[in-house]
């Protein structure tokens, strides 16, 4: 039986006085879905067995490029963060697992396999750092990794990413993340060609260290920390990268990873129609990356994210099967509370989607009466399902309200009394 951290008392007492409450919504929203020929209880199901991980670096404290302010009982070590993550585990009955970066969370992978057992967590995909400097290294990435000119400094790159798979293999990981800093900050600083050319060269090598049952996801970004151009800048160049290297390489889709306006969710359609979506990383923006919690800017488009990936897991569509992970930054919240909404904000994006009357929106869509069509998923959309998500985490032994029960809990004051002050700091990205 795994362990808990916070105490399975504060748990119950704090659910005890929401119960009554939740049960009368709960009921009152069953009556009125089940006027839409809605069964409550089978959207409840499947929110239960919904999960998003928890990335590690998430529960530390983040920053700019001007400063970062460090937050009370910060983590010091992934054996710290691991608990962090359980917290979150615990509470949301919604992220059984973490995903590393190495070399950030660089240790002994039995040791790393055997502190997440005790609290019943799994590890997700591993993520590769070749974006900046480990003090050991002998090559700098300053201008780029897998794409370098310097074939010494990528097969340094090259190197470390294979490592990360046998890492992974330990852990029992099943993917390996790719994303690179590579690009260029000048017109003419770089041959476009000649560095995708050796960015897929260095690729190549990479998915053959793949065992058979792993996967491999590339990521796109249009910009930072390369700010004229970038080697993988967008979906379809990374759609290329994945038709060249092979079946096992999919297309990873981070919602903060694109210029504002663009149309996320019909890139996910096209990736998903492809059999090329490797999975998500969740957060939000508002001007860039600025990797703000999940649903906190934008929540209907996450919700329209949702309207695509239910329709492909209603359709059965061919080799449908995302990864999901927070990857979020927070600079002035408690970690733990901002990566706890944003898993139920992920979870709520996906239960209003599965409410979509998709009858009766592909009806609209075939007789092209747009109002009805985008009225449609409104209603769905508009639906509180709070007491759904709530329900199916005092159902699996989660709290009804996880951010009042960790609040209860005095989890920030107990670990910030056992973790050393972490020093603040400015210039660079933090």
């Amino acid at each position: 039986m795994s362990e808990s951290i916070i105490s399975a008392d504060v748990i119950e007492k704090s659910n005890a006085a929401r119960k009554a409450d939740l049960d009368r919504d709960y009921a009152s929203l069953g009556q009125r879905l089940d006027r839409r020929g809605i069964a409550i209880d089978a959207i409840r199901d499947k929110v239960e067995k919904f999960a998003v991980a928890i990335p590690s670096w998430g529960v530390g404290t983040g920053g700019t490029r001007f400063a970062r302010f460090p937050g009370a009982g910060e983590p010091r070590d992934i054996f710290d963060k691991i608990e962090d993550c359980a917290v979150i585990s615990q509470l949301t009955q919604a992220t059984p697992t973490v995903s590393l970066h190495i070399p950030w969370d660089k240790a002994d992978p039995n040791r790393l396999k055997q502190a997440a057992s005790r609290f019943g967590l799994g590890f997700d995909a591993m993520n590769s750092n070749t974006f900046s400097d480990a003090g050991d290294q002998e090559r700098s990435y300053k201008f780029g990794s897998l794409s370098h000119a310097d074939a010494g400094t990528r097969r340094q790159a090259v190197e470390h990413n294979l490592e990360c798979i046998e890492i992974g293999k330990t852990l029992g990981s099943k993917a390996l993340t790719v994303w690179i800093g590579d690009g260029s900050n000048f017109p003419g600083q770089v041959n476009f060609a000649k560095a995708f050319e050796r960015y897929l060269d260095a690729m190549r090598e990479i998915y053959a260290g793949l065992p058979d049952d792993w996967r491999l996801f590339t990521e796109h970004k249009m910009y930072e920390p390369a700010f004229y151009s970038t080697v993988v800048q967008d979906w379809g160049t990374n759609y290329i990268i994945a038709k060249e290297l092979g079946d096992k390489a999919f297309c990873l889709v981070d919602l903060g990873h694109h210029a504002p306006n663009v149309n996320i969710e019909m890139i996910v359609s096209r990736l998903i129609q492809f059999r090329k979506l490797g999975g998500f990383h969740f957060n939000d923006s508002k001007y860039g990356d600025d990797d703000l919690d999940a649903g906190s800017i934008d929540p209907y488009r996450l919700f329209l994210v949702f309207n695509e990936l239910v329709d492909a897991e209603l359709a059965s569509a061919e080799g449908f099967n995302p990864a999901h992970m927070l990857d979020q930054s927070h600079n002035v919240t408690d970690p733990i509370e901002s990566l706890m909404l944003s898993a139920v904000e992920v979870q709520r994006a996906y239960a209003q989607a599965l409410l979509v009357d998709r009858k009766a929106l592909e009806g609209f869509q075939e007789a092209n009466d747009a109002l009805m069509a985008t009225q449609t998923l409104k209603a769905a959309y508009r639906t509180d399902v709070e007491p759904i998500l709530a329900m199916a985490r005092l159902r699996t032994g989660g709290a009804v309200d996880p951010v009042a029960a960790y609040r209860e809990a005095g989890y920030r004051a107990k670990v910030a009394a056992e973790r050393p002050a972490v020093a603040g700091g400015g210039g660079g990205i933090v």
